[in-house]
């Protein structure tokens, strides 16, 4: 049973997947879920080598998006290049949503 937080954080990712035309935001997300860190510079590369065709503008726009309206991501922001990793206490949550859609 998801609490109240657990519900909205996961309706928002639902609205925000429903609108992933090219399975791109599917993508970064299931990145996020080998429980790793990136930099935007990682994520745009690794998109970059699945075919995606995406500016690294607009990954970092993406990346700040999750961060922010969303709330899944944690930054790291002590080194050169900001590092982005998913809240631990979300990776259930963004798994069940990656699976469901």
């Amino acid at each position: 049973m998801l609490t109240q937080a657990e519900e909205k954080v996961k309706s928002r990712l639902l609205k925000y997947l429903s609108r992933d035309k090219t399975g791109i935001r599917h993508a970064v997300l299931s990145l996020f879920l080998t429980n790793n860190t990136f930099t935007t510079q990682e994520i745009y590369h690794h998109l970059s080598e699945s075919q995606f065709e995406i500016t690294y503008r607009g990954v970092s726009a993406m990346v700040g998006l999750m961060n922010t309206r969303l709330g899944i991501l944690s930054i790291n922001v002590s080194g050169d290049h900001n590092k982005y990793s998913l809240k631990y206490d979300h990776m259930g949550i963004v798994q069940g949503v990656i699976t469901e859609t």
